[in-house]
């Protein structure tokens, strides 16, 4: 979809830069922001849910690293 915004020529400008310094263009920065603004609360939420349970969970690896050898050694 696209939307058309009416803005003052200064306020788009100095956002163009903002946005220049984060890597994104203007059009990119508020792509990103109307993203956030719909669903950014209920992710925030969830993300934040997540990791409680994983920082909770019991199973650590403590130091234990994956060894392709070890994982296709046949008993």
């Amino acid at each position: 979809m696209n939307i058309t915004l009416s803005i003052d020529e200064r306020v788009a400008e100095e956002a163009r830069k903002a946005a220049g310094a984060m890597g994104k263009s203007l059009n990119q920065a508020v792509r990103d922001y109307l993203e956030q603004l719909a669903g950014g609360p209920q992710l925030a939420a969830e993300l934040q849910a997540f990791e409680i349970s994983a920082l909770s969970t019991p199973g650590r690896l403590q130091g234990w690293k994956f060894d392709r050898e070890e994982a296709n050694r046949r008993a």
